[in-house]
């Protein structure tokens, strides 16, 4: 199955947004992409303006849908537009039923829910709007947030990666989470 790119159509959920990117985010996302304690768990180790602007900008007509193509996508506060995090999402280049996403929150909107009620949203929306079948994370083992938030989520741990890749000047441990559309229906249907 593979879904022509297209634009991308933003995700509601109770509070935010999940928008493409624009220009006017420069301010707000580089304040927290340029954050030491953000890019402990990413692959930099802090984010200059002059990246971040950069990053925007090739982000902000990038069409979804593309296999193998990560896209990033704004979160906003719904009653503002306020800029509170950012999300990216890839359909598998050999397979566009197998989606991987990852999350960033801003530290001033961590530990109020946020990163759970878009991530459940983007399944929701990977899920009954893409058809997608599975959904995987990869984290940095260590990144406790992450990984309890995808456990409360219902996403499983698959497996445990030795030294898999180098960042930073060391050699990383990573855990992969995944989640089958069926198990997401059972959650959902329990709930």
């Amino acid at each position: 199955m593979s879904l022509l790119p297209s634009p991308f159509t933003p995700i509601k959920t109770k509070r935010c947004w999940v928008r493409s990117m624009q220009a006017s985010d420069l301010d707000a996302f580089h304040g927290y992409r340029s954050d030491p304690v953000v890019a402990r768990f990413q692959g930099y180790d802090s984010m200059t303006k002059d990246d971040a602007a950069k990053f925007i900008e090739k982000q902000i007509d990038r069409p979804f849908g593309e296999p193998g193509q990560w896209v990033q996508y704004a979160i906003t506060l719904r009653t503002n537009d306020v800029l509170l995090g950012d999300c990216a999402i890839r359909l598998d280049a050999d397979d566009t039923r197998i989606a991987s996403i990852g999350i960033t929150i801003a530290p001033s909107f961590q530990q109020h829910g946020y990163a759970t009620e878009v991530v459940a949203g983007i399944m929701h929306f990977l899920f009954t709007e893409q058809a997608c079948h599975r959904i995987v994370e990869t984290v940095i083992e260590g990144n406790t947030a992450s990984i309890s938030l995808l456990e409360d989520l219902g996403f499983r741990r698959e497996g445990h990666f030795i030294e898999d890749y180098f960042s930073k000047g060391k050699w990383v441990n990573e855990f992969q989470y995944a989640l089958l559309k069926r198990e997401w229906e059972i959650q959902t249907h329990e709930k």
